[in-house]
């Protein structure tokens, strides 16, 4: 048997798969948590016994919430200083808890949203689930 002879499994539905690691579900059941605390992803599915340990996220949602919330608040900037120039410390405060509030709210959902993307993918070990 050869490289082309050998089956191709096809990739598993994205953008739902996608919007249950949004919502911080597991990518396969869509009914467990991802998380054990803030950021740690469970090793298993407590619901379909998934195995998760395969996750390679590492800095990908800190790059992604940067990235984000970067153009967010710079665009907010921009548009607040060159229309109501605000006091400085208002102006500081307001971006300053805008920028922590968003981080925070992000970073937990777009690490649920890489590991989803990597099990819709099939990599880092995902492929290798005998449910699917």
């Amino acid at each position: 048997m050869s490289i082309t002879d050998a089956p191709i499994a096809e990739d598993r539905p994205l953008w739902p798969t996608l919007y249950k690691g949004w919502c911080r579900k597991c990518p396969n059941c869509g009914s467990g948590p991802l998380l054990k605390s803030y950021l740690k992803v469970r090793d298993t599915c407590t619901v379909c016994k998934q195995d998760l340990s395969h996750h390679r996220a590492d800095d990908g949602p800190a790059y992604l919430t940067i990235l984000i919330v970067g153009h967010i608040l710079g665009f907010g900037m921009h548009f607040a200083y060159s229309h109501y120039r605000p006091d400085p410390l208002t102006f500081f405060t307001i971006f300053a808890v805008g920028c922590v509030g968003l981080s925070l709210y992000l970073l937990p959902r777009l690490k649920g949203v890489v590991v989803a993307f990597q099990y819709a993918r099939r990599m880092h070990g995902f492929d290798d689930d005998p449910s699917s």
